[in-house]
């Protein structure tokens, strides 16, 4: 019940709040993820502000945008005729009216469905294109790129074509691949998946990046140090239990632990109520 009634309130203070709430300055964004030195904390909205919407939508990039979120994370997979959308799973049928691999099926076969969210609410939108994602989500917000395609040219050629390699970075776990991506555009901004610290000094040492995914596993003083050493920011996630403590009245406790060794970037499945916590200990704007 204390929960309860602490979550109702936290609800309260930010709906109090939204009508003054700035919304997402990219300038500002892209100068703050070039500053490894930075006081201020970037939020990433995962799957874009998808909780009370649909997930990898265009409604929840506006709603990220809107929020003043820096950042929003995609996935991008390849249909079977060979375009680009935005979806998580390898199949639709969790996020969609219907049913199927998307490797499998034509973009106009998706695109007859609808998104669904959890406990059943159906969308007006469908699945969007990589391109029309892009098109919404340029100039106004930075995007995250987790790609769940070998189609990686095709990707960086989109990316070019709407004029927002300065908006777009590229994650993956996988190097080799973001050697290629490289490759093929030597400006992209790379976001390479550390396991161990040992992995985040090989990224270092291969990439130069402006930032590194870790895992808590290997959270440490030493390795935050090495990292914004070589001007490299470091992403964290909250997502799963600490979403659930920010979300149920214990987002203090939980900020100190995300931050207590120097993270400076946190994706989340909550980023209204991160931006609100981040705000109020003078940790963003």
């Amino acid at each position: 019940m204390k929960y309860k009634h602490t979550s109702l309130l936290l609800a309260c203070l930010f709906l109090s709040c939204s009508s003054t709430r700035p919304p997402t300055d990219i300038t500002r964004t892209f100068n703050e993820f070039h500053n490894a030195a930075s006081n201020t904390v970037l939020v990433a909205a995962h799957r874009g502000a998808h909780m009370g919407n649909f997930e990898n939508s265009i409604a929840s990039t506006k709603q990220a945008i809107t929020l003043g979120v820096d950042i929003i994370e995609v996935d991008v997979r390849t249909t079977k005729d060979g375009h680009l959308i935005l979806m998580h799973d390898g199949t639709i049928d969790r996020t969609t009216t219907g049913k199927g691999k998307v490797a499998d099926l034509t973009l106009a076969e998706i695109k007859s469905y609808r998104l669904r969210a959890p406990y059943g609410r159906i969308s007006k939108e469908s699945v969007p294109t990589f391109e029309a994602f892009l098109k919404v989500a340029k100039g106004k917000i930075m995007v995250d790129l987790d790609i769940k395609t070998d189609n990686y040219r095709g990707i960086v050629e989109m990316v070019k074509k709407t004029g927002t390699t300065l908006d777009v970075f590229y994650f993956d776990n996988d190097y080799d691949q973001l050697d290629r991506i490289k490759e093929i555009d030597p400006s992209a901004q790379i976001m390479p998946r550390a396991y161990s610290q040992h992995m985040a000094d090989s990224a270092l040492v291969r990439f130069s990046p402006p930032v590194v995914h870790i895992d808590p596993s290997f959270y440490t003083k030493e390795l935050t140090a090495m990292l914004k050493k070589n001007n490299a920011r470091i992403w964290i996630n909250t997502l799963g239990e600490a979403d659930g403590r920010i979300r149920y009245g214990q987002g203090e406790r939980t900020l100190a632990e995300l931050l207590k060794y120097g993270a400076n970037m946190i994706q989340t499945d909550e980023p209204e109520m991160l931006l609100q916590l981040l705000r109020h200990k003078g940790l963003h704007d």
